[in-house]
């Protein structure tokens, strides 16, 4: 028969049982509430079209045998459970049947839009391009895929996106404060020489005129030495003028003394072929010279695309990089989204925005917030054509590559924005890239700066035994202020033996600790007396004192009923955390509280493990955030065993092994992270990663690792191709 009827206790048992015998696609005919629990009827979805209802018998003349009943047919007196699960089939395969005719489907209503046509219109009105549109929207939610979609919410979403894409300066201090030699480059006009007033007086202000000095090597317009020196005047600084074609080395002795010299060039068409020149000039001396490329806010789109790609070969062609940009004339742009959008498109990064003259009122450091608001404002202005798409100056698959290293560089740089020392882990991966005759000597620098532990503010400590099949030890995970993993794991085997020696070898910032095992009495003592917070872990075997017996925490909590519970993610999946507590002593007499925990299943309740953990008694019950920290932190033995993995097949056995271990702890205490993490910036990294390794995983743990290490791998095959001769390549 195709239908099956189930009875169970409750709807979710009574469930569980049709998910077994027919599978997940069942479909519940049927269903009632019985004296004994719950009763339903289903069947399978593929023996819907097959279904053959009982047909009522006719009478028939006393001489002719009745017709054989067919295979599935209900009793002669149904339940009216059952007939009614007949009619059900019935209009199942009516329905299926009306779908299978195709008709045409009928028109949407006009003004009726999907929040993904709506966004879209949006962009192309204000003046991003159709590449960039369907970058940003092709994540767009489900949620907010429907007509009835809430546009405030796609509103902020999309805002969040295009933030997200948009790199800046984030700190001007950064800027001001790192010494050397800057050259603003650009096409006539765009308003260097006004910039260079700008940031010199800037620089004034924060460090005063001595160690600052104005160059030009603009010898072609009329005046532009005087209009500098009036600038260079009125802040009290010294100007030098430089012939186009002199490298900078020859003003060197003459610049004695100056920490921040900034060089405003003659401007340049975009197809001048002496930008190439001049650029090599700038960068032929032995002083090093950070370049800043100026972008007309009011200039046309494709003008802005050339702009870009021009004076970036010419730096690629003298050796150098052009990786910032300041915008200029926004108070003379109709729409700053274009030069927006090439930015991004580009990986640039937005140092300052200028919108006048007024030096230096007129000009701010750059904030996605305030540029990408001032870019959507211009809709209520712009409802004319849709921009165009990028122009067709790189062929097809090009471009493809460019907006699969865009997307790589907004994970990255979010990467670094949310794991405060997720730029040490690219530190490891960069050394894996040496040859391995130094690999070691820079593991010790790294892990031994200064910086090396400065955001660490607890440890989660791993067993010390190796991994089952491994000849290594899980590394120890360090917690940011937040409990939250960070990257820079703690390998094991360079720490010494005993708890005592290891727990105080920690900086003094390191106030939390999460131990595998209870440590011997003088450690526990220790950790009182440094007023350190502490949890541990202990086997159901572990003895307590309460109410004045002696007796194991299995015994303890064998009758317990675990009331209070929590939904967390253990080892890639969504569980269900029961625990409960009861005061105790351990064997020194000091007070503790004795924890169980059940892991169960979110919806057949059944358990999937048990946890018993100590805790100080003063800590109270806030310490629950602390055991589900380092319940969860069982999960990145086995991700670390997969990364580990990874990286020795691609690497070839040329990478340490200490190396390759602390990159792939590493990966994994951030793929944890991000797993167990449920905020909204979280979700939307999470989503951005799954897209890059692009295809469904069940386990999401996994998941997230393979495509950190796919954006890891990128980026290292990015730098080297980089790096490469251009002899080689061309």
């Amino acid at each position: 028969m195709s239908v099956r009827r189930f009875v169970g206790a409750n709807s979710r048992d009574v469930m569980r049982q049709v998910r077994e015998v027919l599978g997940d696609d069942a479909l519940i005919v049927a269903n009632r509430r019985t004296e004994g629990g719950v009763e339903i009827l289903a069947m399978a979805d593929d023996a819907v079209d097959q279904f053959d209802p009982s047909p009522s018998v006719p009478a028939q003349p006393a001489s002719v045998t009745p017709a054989p009943v067919p295979a599935f047919s209900l009793p002669k007196q149904p339940d009216p459970l059952e007939a009614m699960s007949e009619r059900l089939l019935r209009e199942m395969q009516d329905m299926r049947e009306l779908l299978s005719r195709r008709q045409p489907v009928a028109e949407p209503q006009r003004g009726t839009q999907t929040t993904y046509e709506q966004c879209q219109q949006l962009l192309a009105r204000v003046g991003f391009s159709a590449e960039l549109s369907s970058e940003v929207l092709e994540a767009l939610p489900d949620e907010l895929m429907t007509p009835e979609g809430n546009s405030d919410a796609a509103m902020a979403w999309l805002r969040e996106q295009l933030m997200a894409r948009l790199n800046v300066l984030h700190h001007e201090a950064s800027f001001f404060d790192q010494t050397g030699i800057v050259a603003l480059v650009g096409p006539t006009g765009v308003g260097k020489t006004t910039t260079t007033a700008k940031l010199a007086a800037r620089f004034v202000m924060r460090h005063g005129t001595r160690p600052v000095a104005l160059v030009t090597t603009d010898s072609f317009r009329i005046g532009a030495h005087e209009q500098l020196r009036i600038y260079a005047r009125l802040l009290d600084t010294p100007m030098y003028a430089l012939d186009v074609e002199q490298p900078i080395d020859e003003l060197v002795g003459r610049l004695q003394g100056k920490q921040w010299v900034i060089i405003d060039t003659v401007g340049m068409s975009q197809r001048d072929q002496r930008v190439i020149e001049q650029i090599a000039h700038l960068q032929g001396g032995q002083s090093t010279v950070r370049l800043v490329l100026l972008l007309n806010a009011a200039s046309q789109p494709e003008t802005l695309e050339e702009v870009v790609m021009r004076y970036r070969q010419a730096a690629r062609a003298a050796g150098a990089e052009l990786d910032d940009c300041i915008i200029t004339k926004q108070d003379e742009a109709g729409r700053l989204a274009p030069v927006l959008d090439i930015v991004m498109r580009h990986g640039m990064r937005v140092l300052f925005g200028s919108h006048g003259q007024q030096v230096p009122e007129d000009m701010a450091v750059a904030t996605p917030q305030a540029l990408i608001d001032q870019a959507l404002s211009a809709r209520a202005s712009h409802s004319g054509a849709p921009a165009a798409t990028a122009p067709m100056s790189l062929p097809r698959w090009s471009r493809d590559v460019l907006g699969q290293g865009r997307r790589l560089s907004s994970v990255l740089i979010r990467l670094r924005q949310r794991v405060a020392d997720f730029h040490r882990l690219e530190a490891a991966w960069d050394i894996a890239a040496l040859p391995s005759v130094v690999q070691s000597q820079r593991l010790d620098e790294l892990l031994t700066g200064t910086e090396a532990t400065h955001d660490a503010m607890g440890v989660v400590w791993s067993p010390r035994r190796n991994e089952r099949g491994c000849d290594w030890s899980m590394p120890d995970i360090a917690l940011n202020d937040q409990g939250a993993w960070l990257a820079l794991t703690r390998l094991q085997h360079r720490q010494p033996a005993g708890w005592q020696p290891r727990l105080a070898r920690c900086s003094t910032e390191i106030a939390v600790h999460l131990l595998p095992v209870l440590p011997e009495p003088d450690a526990v003592a220790w950790l009182t007396a440094q007023h350190l917070t502490w949890v541990s872990a202990v086997p159901a075997s572990q003895r307590v004192h309460c109410q004045g017996e002696r007796c194991t925490l299995r015994t303890l909590f064998q009758e317990s009923t675990l009331t209070h519970s929590v939904a967390i993610r253990f080892r890639g999946q969504s569980v269900q955390l029961f625990t409960a507590y009861v005061e105790a002593q351990d064997a020194s007499g000091n007070a503790v509280l004795a924890w169980v925990g059940d892991i169960c299943d979110p919806e057949s309740s059944k358990r999937i493990g048990r946890r018993y953990w100590l805790t100080p008694a003063h800590l109270g019950s806030d310490v629950l955030t602390l055991l589900i920290t380092q319940l969860q932190s069982d999960g990145l033995s086995a991700l670390t065993k997969r990364a580990w993995q990874q990286l020795k097949d691609a690497d070839g056995g040329e990478v340490s092994s200490e190396l390759r271990l602390m990159m792939a702890s590493g990966a994994a205490a951030v793929a944890g992270h991000l797993d167990s993490a449920e905020d909204d910036d979280a979700q939307a990294l999470r989503a951005d990663l799954m897209r890059l390794l692009g295809t469904q995983r069940k386990r999401r743990d996994t998941a997230l690792l393979d495509a950190l290490a796919h954006v890891l791998m990128a980026r290292d095959a990015i730098r080297q191709l980089g790096s490469v001769s251009r002899e080689g390549v061309v």
